[in-house]
């Protein structure tokens, strides 16, 4: 066999080759986009897309018992150079994984817009964006210990966020212990029980009157062992479709290495 018939066949079992792991990697993709879809939030951040500032919060949530029907309901807050405009939801359906995903964050701010950029992580509402902000309030000596308090103009903020106090401790705890910037949510300090998010929002009073909040117990158990199980069941099913991906990708380039151009 001469050399151009070498080049001839490695060129053509390199195209062949091309051809495989494209239509390979096309059907992987194809695959994610099914399974992923926008959830209510998504769509809020696109409707909002104009506005510079503003923050989501997840305000209340409700499930039925035996079914897949889960509700979210957003807490929208709007800040401008001259105002501040705050707006509820209607009820939305939002699919399992999500509802499972936000299971600890009733009461907190889920995304974020500042100065443009959007951020979606789960922290206690204002911090973003209020809290620490000189323009909004300072911090207060109470008792041996630094609170947020928000100037008289601004102190209906205090009700909105559905918060009792701010204490610095926390919020210096946040800023410099490697989650503000970052996705990671902010439930309080290591080691303690919750003092932001649905835990603490519903056992405090202050989510008494929301759907979630007036469930009993057991009935909140059940969701959250529900979910949690879907929950488990879907990254497997996920870590089994992404190990098969890799060993048809390992083949695949295994068998392009020992064609080479043909001996």
């Amino acid at each position: 066999m001469n050399t151009v018939t070498k080049v001839i066949i490695g060129i053509i079992v390199v195209f062949f080759i091309a051809k495989t792991c494209g239509r390979s990697g096309s059907s992987s993709s194809s695959s994610v986009a099914e399974t992923w879809q926008k959830s209510p939030v998504d769509n809020l951040i696109k409707e909002l897309n104009n506005e510079q500032n503003f923050s989501i919060i997840l305000f209340d949530m409700d499930a039925s018992e035996g079914s897949d029907n889960y509700r979210h309901q957003y807490q929208v807050i709007i800040q401008r150079p001259d105002t501040v405009v705050e707006q509820k939801t209607t009820w939305k359906k939002v699919s399992e994984p999500f509802f499972s995903q936000n299971l600890n964050n009733m009461g907190m701010e889920i995304v974020s817009k500042k100065d443009g950029v959007v951020t979606k992580q789960a922290v206690p509402a204002g911090y973003n964006h209020y809290v620490g902000n000189e323009k909004y309030g300072r911090w207060e000596n109470r008792g041996g210990s630094s609170f947020w308090a928000f100037y008289g103009q601004y102190a209906f903020m205090s009700h909105m966020f559905n918060m009792g106090s701010y204490r610095r401790s926390y919020w210096n705890d946040y800023r410099s212990g490697g989650y503000y910037g970052s996705s990671r949510g902010y439930y309080g300090p290591r080691g303690s029980s919750p003092v932001y998010g649905t835990k603490s929002y519903t056992s405090s009073g202050s989510g008494s009157s929301s759907k979630w909040g007036s469930k009993p117990s057991t009935f909140k158990d059940k969701v959250r062992s529900r979910v949690s199980r879907s929950s488990s069941s879907s990254s497997a099913r996920s870590s089994r479709k992404t190990t098969r991906s890799s060993s048809r990708y390992r083949t695949s380039s295994t068998r392009s290495r020992s064609g080479g151009f043909g001996k």
